[in-house]
């Protein structure tokens, strides 16, 4: 192996991702090569240096300046509309043809296809009636300006 092959597995000793054979040929070499040596000596530095590091997380106040902008709420608010939107026709899509599949289906007794039915008429109802209590309850939110 040429130097080059050893300096490509500087990292991964440095990391311990070698098999034994490989740290037992890179060490030999290690202990042959002043170039090589002297690089590895780098690499570690390089280690030590980049394993110290800490990403720094922003302060309370920058995020508040984020989050004040119009654009930014907006921004995020589209996204999980969307995202909602999306998620739930394909719910309803995907639960039609389910449906359609079972009722369809003459091997499928009576009582399961109206039990199915009734099941589902039973979630949209439910579905229905809290969503109108979440609307109800939104617009008389007494608190509502003063969370702003």
């Amino acid at each position: 192996m040429t130097c080059q092959n050893y300096q490509d597995l500087m990292m991964g000793y440095l990391d311990d991702e070698l098999s034994s054979e490989q740290r037992r040929t890179f060490e030999e070499h290690l202990e042959s090569c002043e170039g090589c040596r002297s690089e590895f000596e780098q690499f570690k530095k390089l280690k030590r240096i980049t394993d110290s590091v800490q990403l720094a997380e922003p302060e309370d106040e920058m995020w508040q300046k984020y989050w004040g902008g119009v654009y930014n709420r907006f921004e995020r608010g589209i996204g999980w509309i969307l995202m909602s939107v999306a998620g739930i026709a394909l719910l309803i899509y995907g639960g039609f043809k389910a449906v359609e599949a079972i009722v369809k289906d003459p091997t499928v007794g009576l009582m399961l296809k109206i039990g199915i039915l009734a099941f589902i008429g039973g979630v949209a109802i439910l579905f229905v009636s809290i969503l109108r209590e979440r609307l109800y309850f939104w617009k008389r939110d007494r608190y509502k300006d003063v969370q702003k």
